[in-house]
């Protein structure tokens, strides 16, 4: 199993889900198994963070001045995948909007994050096609419907 560091910066996401660490280290495993990635000494970061936060990422690093759900940082070391970094109000008020539970969000979004350091992307019809469908097989995995069933996700 790969070594999965969680940092949590923001103690909302606690509050909103205790068992935190486990939804997202059960995500992330979930994901890394479905694209064979297993080996113990591959290494990925994911930062439990807030808005303010990662509208400075987003700001600095995409050019846009806005809080956004997840933000990804692939690595080019061969056994550091790199950072994910989640966003707790954007993700919480996403989850309330779309009628998900915050934990199913949540997973839904470690997912896209890590999927996005592995190279995936859908920045056009016939990539977001098979990073969807990868998203779908992965989340079914652990017990989540499909997100986009009902078209309302927001990347």
């Amino acid at each position: 199993m790969a070594v999965i560091d969680i940092s949590i910066e923001s103690d909302d996401w606690a509050r909103q889900c205790p068992d935190i660490e486990s939804v997202i280290e059960n995500s992330a495993q979930a994901a890394l198994k479905a694209m064979d990635i297993e080996d113990e000494d591959t290494e990925l970061s994911l930062v439990l963070s807030d808005d303010e936060f990662i509208q400075g990422l987003n700001k600095q690093w995409r050019g846009k001045d806005k809080p956004t759900n997840v933000l990804s940082f692939p690595q080019d070391e061969p056994q550091l995948l790199g950072d994910v970094i989640l966003a707790f109000e954007t993700i919480h008020r996403e989850a309330e909007a779309q009628e998900k539970t915050f934990e199913n969000h949540v997973s839904h979004l470690i997912v896209h994050g890590i999927l996005h350091l592995l190279g995936h992307d859908h920045e056009n019809d016939e990539e977001a096609e098979v990073m969807e469908s990868l998203e779908i097989e992965i989340l079914r995995a652990l017990g989540v419907k499909n997100p986009y069933e009902s078209g309302n996700f927001v990347s």
